[in-house]
């Protein structure tokens, strides 16, 4: 198998309000969906989000919707500064997620905080560890 993932699928409680999320909060750019479609598709750079109801993945899977809590999954987004990491993370609570963890200074050196999205799947937003110059 080759190391790469090539499409994420978050199962989602209401597919039109993870649109609004996604594309209209955060700006992800999207595909054009059929009116019958109930899944999204999102073009990132390098790989592809789509977003599917959750019920319907879980029975893809054939595997319980109990809604047990953490998955033990997160998802990451790194970028440059820690400016960057405090702007991304405002610009999602005003799309209508939820700041889990406030960035602060990491043990590994670097600067990141977490959020949720509208169905709790966690994103990180980190920076690298700077180093001295």
């Amino acid at each position: 198998m080759d190391p790469e993932i090539t499409l994420v699928t978050l199962g989602v409680a209401d597919v039109e309000e993870g649109i609004e999320f996604y594309r209209d909060g955060l700006g992800f750019p999207m595909q054009d969906r059929g009116d019958d479609g109930d899944v999204a598709f999102f073009t990132l750079d390098g790989t592809w989000l789509s977003l599917y109801p959750r019920e319907s993945l879980a029975e893809d899977a054939t595997v319980p919707d109990d809604g047990g809590g953490f998955s033990g999954v997160t998802l990451a987004h790194n970028v440059a500064t820690r400016e960057e990491v405090d702007s991304i993370l405002d610009e999602a609570v005003d799309a209508g997620g939820e700041l889990v963890k406030p960035a602060e200074e990491t043990f590994w050196g670097g600067y990141s905080g977490y959020f949720a999205d509208p169905d709790g799947h966690l994103w990180e937003v980190a920076s690298p560890r700077l180093t001295d110059e």
